[in-house]
């Protein structure tokens, strides 16, 4: 049996989105935009993603109308990553497959990033984008990522590893 690449033959959304965002290293950018990493210098440090790879990710996702570039200098020309419409509505997706890596694959010192309710309310967000202290339903918009508790061990960790 040889493992296909592709879903063809398959009459699915899923397979179809998939086929868009299921690539390796595809959703890891997605979250490097929501996160405020626009500009690819900022991702490509981040994430420590081959150049050539983050560049084909986010040409694929620009070419599929899920991020746009804006410039942000002309000489040299430089440009940033946004998403779209159709980028910003992922992000119940990234929520869901974030909070289900904490609840089964967790970080020994807890969840390195907690979602917040942006405001005066600051609540925690949770798996089903609510707020916990307010109750209300919040979008993409209404929401900021701070830093968990298993954020900083979790770093520590990484730089001793590649010490």
């Amino acid at each position: 049996d040889v493992l296909r690449n592709d879903y063809e033959g398959q009459i699915c959304a899923l397979a179809r989105s998939l086929e868009l965002i299921g690539e390796r290293w595809t959703l890891m950018v997605i979250r490097e935009v929501f996160l405020g990493r626009r500009r690819f210098s900022e991702m490509q440090e981040n994430l420590g993603i081959a150049r050539n790879v983050l560049s084909n990710r986010l040409q694929r996702l620009v070419d599929a109308g899920i991020l746009e570039k804006r410039p942000y200098s002309e000489r040299p020309m430089r440009e940033q990553y946004y998403l779209t419409e159709m980028g910003l509505d992922l992000w119940p997706t990234i929520v869901t497959l974030t909070y289900w890596g904490d609840r089964y694959i967790p970080l020994p010192g807890g969840p390195p990033m907690i979602l917040r309710h942006k405001g005066e309310c600051g609540g925690v967000i949770n798996d089903r984008r609510i707020c916990e202290s307010c109750g209300k339903e919040l979008t993409v918009r209404e929401a900021v990522a701070t830093e968990g508790p298993g954020l900083k061990p979790a770093l520590e960790e990484l730089a001793g590893a590649r010490a």
